[in-house]
């Protein structure tokens, strides 16, 4: 959408789901680049002050607020039980204090570990990287990969946005887009942006991720 106006929250769902606040800033100085010749606005250095503030707001409220998808801790350890040697991990653009403290807060850090090692298997595209980028950028699914040893039809990724979506499928994965996380009535939509981004199968609800799963390693979708 042309800039000149402030987004509402649908807006920055629609726009920027899936990006890091990082991301954001320069898709956004960039657009006004292209709409204002001439125009610099903020430097490198003010968007690095702007991405701290942003980054300790939202662990804040995550601390406080943060609950798990409904169906989520079911799910896992399902997969956990079932699936022997599979490595889970997690991969985002968020920065690593996000992830951590996201996962500390839902309890899930059991899942996300190394069974041999007991390292964290996290992966940030603000904070993993030698340069720090954001979905849809694939270099975060690439550097995951590389440092678990696996390749990308050995991958699943779940991914409920657009920007995720498009990171996993440029890294060569296939995707099982979400939209438990929207409201009813936007699903379908979300459903069909996710397809049109490279989901090859879109669940609802965790109760269905098993299902999914199976239909990827059948080679039925």
């Amino acid at each position: 959408m042309p800039l000149g106006q402030p987004f509402t929250g649908e807006q920055l769902v629609v726009e920027f789901v899936g990006q890091n606040f990082r991301g954001m800033l320069h898709t956004l100085r960039a657009r006004w680049q292209q709409e204002h010749p001439g125009y610099e606005g903020l430097t490198d250095d003010e968007i690095e002050t702007y991405v701290k503030l942003e980054e300790d707001k939202v662990i804040e409220r995550l601390k406080r607020d943060l609950v798990p998808c409904v169906g989520a801790e079911e799910a896992l350890k399902r997969v956990r039980e079932n699936r022997e040697g599979i490595k889970m991990a997690v991969v985002s653009s968020s920065a690593l204090r996000r992830l951590k403290a996201s996962i500390e807060k839902v309890g899930f850090e059991r899942f996300f570990k190394d069974v041999e090692t007991g390292e964290q298997l996290l992966f940030s595209a603000a904070s993993s990287l030698p340069k720090p980028t954001s979905k849809p950028d694939p270099a975060i699914y690439l550097y995951a990969m590389e440092k678990l040893g696996i390749k990308p039809e050995e991958c699943v990724a779940v991914e409920d946005s657009k920007s995720g979506t498009l990171s996993g499928t440029r890294a060569g994965i296939k995707v099982i887009g979400y939209v438990g996380p929207y409201k009813a009535e936007e699903r379908e939509h979300m459903a069909k942006v996710l397809r049109e981004a490279g989901a090859i199968i879109v669940m609802e609800d965790w109760a269905e991720f098993e299902e999914c799963l199976a239909k990827i390693e059948s080679g039925s979708v």
